[in-house]
């Protein structure tokens, strides 16, 4: 028996599999079959290494998807010049690339004078995100306010597909991503036994707008805290999710892929 009993059909909207080294795949993506996963998505950080997404996602197979996003995480904005929307929707137009990101404000590591970088660089993405009528894929870290304000300034223009990955803020920013059409994401952290607040959120936003994921390598949900992360623990927090809205695991899963499929509308 895996983590999904015998279920099948989940999928892990946002893992990292560039930090997982050729000799581990194999291993790797047979274990995300044997916990039921039909489906995974490779994130980029780095735009300057969208073509080690891409050729991630030459993984795919019938039985186990893979797809990938292109783009560059707020940590690393200073490493190149912030790229415009249309070299970034350039990079991203190819077929399996199934949306734009990771980016986002991670105020947790960027220094004060970075943040004007963090902005334009989200601000961008999004503007790629809009251009391709793909998701724009957001990391908030003690930036909700801005990543907000930014979101609602930028849809006001002309409306783009959102999802806010590894939900790990308050149930305001939650409330103003949804007041957007947005969907929200939730990692191992929604199985923490301090993270009431984050589950809350989980039980409470529209069934419609939920999936689940695992940002593996990092954030290995209970039971498996504190080991290395991969895309068959999203069982696990499906699992958690599902009791604590009421729903039987396999509906779960059957919700979570439902909303993956009309939210990432590339993923054919």
């Amino acid at each position: 028996m895996n983590a999904a009993g015998s279920l099948s059909g989940l999928i892990d909207t946002h893992c990292h599999l560039d930090h997982f080294s050729d000799e581990e795949m194999p291993a790797l993506l047979e274990s995300a079959r044997d916990a039921g996963l039909v489906g995974m998505v490779t994130i980029g950080t780095r735009l300057a290494r969208a073509a080690q997404q891409k050729e991630l996602a030459q993984l795919d197979t019938p039985g186990l998807r893979v797809w990938c996003t292109v783009g560059t995480h707020p940590d690393h904005v200073g490493e190149d010049p912030v790229p415009t929307s249309e070299q970034i929707a350039a990079v991203a137009d190819a077929p399996r690339v199934i949306g734009i990101g990771e980016t986002g404000l991670d105020y947790f590591h960027g220094a004060e004078e970075v943040r004007p970088i963090q902005q334009e660089s989200f601000r961008q993405h999004i503007r790629a995100a809009r251009m391709l009528d793909v998701p724009v894929i957001i990391h908030a870290r003690q930036a909700d306010e801005d990543v907000a304000t930014i979101l609602e300034e930028e849809y006001a223009q002309a409306p783009f597909p959102i999802l806010l990955h590894c939900f790990a803020s308050g149930p305001e920013l939650a409330r103003r991503v949804l007041d957007l059409g947005g969907y929200i994401s939730f990692s191992g952290i929604a199985t923490f036994p301090k993270c009431e607040e984050i589950r809350t959120v989980a039980r409470d936003i529209p069934a419609e707008r939920i999936v689940v994921e695992t940002d593996s390598p990092y954030l290995a949900p209970v039971p498996k805290r504190g080991k290395r992360n991969q895309p068959a623990f999203v069982a696990y927090t499906a699992a958690r999710l599902a009791q604590e809205r009421g729903l039987e695991l396999a509906d779960f899963i059957a919700l979570t892929t439902a909303n993956f499929q009309r939210l990432f509308r590339k993923a054919a």
